[in-house]
C-alpha cells in the first residue's frame, strides 16, 4: 500500500503544481501510515532524486520519448500499470489540464472513486472524506470515497509547497506504452514571465482601461510585483489582449494568493474563474461595481491615478 503521485512535466521540467501535489500526497501518506511515491512519464532534465525533498521516497520513471507530449489514453494505461504494480491505494494528481484529462480515465480503468478539485487534506478519522469546491467555487462539498483505490486531484494553489531534506530512489520502469494517437506538429509558446495558472500574484484589467494603448500601467505594476497579467473576456474579445490572458468561467480559472482587478465590473462569469483567489483587491471608479462585494480590499478611484501610485509604492518598498 502506498500513495502514488503523478509528477507532471513540461519540456522536461517539473511543473509547480506537481510540487504542491507531492507535498500534499506526502501528508496523505503520513495520515495513512504509508509512504509516498511518484511517477514521471517521458524524458526529463530534472534531478529526480532531488524531488525527495518534497517527501516522496521513490520515483518510478518511464523514460520513453513517446511520452514527452500528453496523450491521455496512453498516460492512463502507463500510470494504471504502475499503480497496480506498486499496490497504490491513493493516487494524487494536480487538477490542471493534464490531471483533468487523465484522472477520470484512470478512475474508470481502476474502478476507483475520484474527487476532483480537492482543497484540503482528507479526513481519515471516520473513513476517507475529501473537501472540494463546487458551484464554481461558491461552496464546498465533503465527498466520501469508499472504493479500494481512491483518486484525488488537487486544485492548483490550494496547498502550500513545503520543501525539506532527503532524496528519492529513482527506479526506471518499463511500463507498457502504446503508440500515441496524438501527434504534436507544432508548439506555440505563450510569452510572459510568469505562467498564469502557476502565478502567486495576478494583475488583471478590464474595459475600464479604455484601450490596449493604456495597458502599460498594468504591465508596470505586474513587473514590480513579479506577477502575471490577465484580463476580462470583453478585453480579449476586443483583441486588446491575447485570449490566453482571459480569466473567468469561460477562460482560465485561477487561484492565486493575490488577485488585483483593475477596471473590471465583476460579472458573475468573471468571478467564477477568480473567486478561489486568497485575497482580491478591486480598483474601480464606480463605487457600485459588483466586484466590490467579493473584494477583500477595494479602492474607489481612477485607475490611471491609482495604479501608477501603487507601482511606485511597490518599487519603493522593494528598494
Amino acid at each position: 500500500m502506498s500513495v502514488l503521485i503523478f509528477i507532471d512535466t513540461s519540456e522536461g521540467h517539473v511543473k509547480k503544481a506537481s510540487l504542491e501535489a507531492m507535498t500534499y500526497g506526502t501528508k496523505v501518506a503520513e495520515q495513512l501510515g504509508t509512504t509516498a511515491e511518484g511517477v514521471v512519464l517521458g524524458t526529463t532534465n530534472e534531478d529526480l532524486a532531488a524531488l525527495g525533498k518534497y517527501g516522496v521516497k521513490k520515483i518510478h520513471h518511464v523514460n520513453n520519448p513517446s511520452l514527452d507530449h500528453l496523450d491521455a489514453q496512453v498516460y492512463t494505461k502507463a500510470i494504471g500499470e504502475i499503480a497496480t504494480k506498486t499496490g497504490a491505494k491513493v493516487i494524487v494528481f494536480s487538477n490542471n489540464v493534464d490531471g483533468k484529462a487523465i484522472a477520470p480515465r484512470l478512475s474508470a480503468r481502476l474502478k476507483a472513486g475520484l474527487v476532483s478539485g480537492a482543497v484540503a487534506l482528507p479526513d481519515t478519522s471516520k473513513g476517507f472524506t475529501v473537501k472540494k469546491n463546487v458551484f464554481s467555487g461558491k461552496a464546498f462539498a465533503n465527498v466520501s470515497l469508499t472504493t479500494d483505490v481512491k483518486i484525488i486531484s488537487l486544485n492548483p494553489n490550494a496547498y502550500q509547497t513545503v520543501a525539506g531534506e532527503g532524496t528519492a530512489e529513482v527506479v526506471t520502469t518499463d511500463a507498457a506504452v502504446d503508440a500515441p494517437k496524438v501527434k504534436v506538429t507544432a508548439v506555440n509558446k505563450v510569452s510572459g514571465e510568469v505562467p498564469l495558472t502557476e502565478a502567486e500574484i495576478v494583475v488583471s484589467a478590464g474595459r475600464g482601461l479604455k484601450g490596449p494603448e493604456n495597458w502599460g500601467i498594468v504591465e508596470d505594476l505586474a513587473k514590480a510585483l513579479h506577477a502575471a497579467t490577465a484580463c476580462s473576456r470583453p478585453v480579449a474579445d476586443a483583441h486588446w489582449r491575447p485570449h490566453n490572458e482571459h480569466v473567468g468561467q469561460t477562460g482560465t480559472a485561477i487561484a492565486p494568493t493575490l488577485y488585483i482587478a483593475i477596471g473590471i465590473s465583476g460579472a458573475i462569469q468573471h468571478l467564477a474563474g477568480v473567486n478561489r483567489s486568497k485575497v482580491i483587491v478591486v480598483i474601480n471608479k464606480d463605487p457600485e461595481a459588483p466586484f466590490f462585494k467579493a473584494a477583500d480590499y477595494g479602492i474607489v478611484g481612477d485607475a490611471f491615478e491609482v495604479v501608477p501610485k501603487m507601482t511606485e509604492a511597490v518599487k519603493k518598498i522593494k528598494g
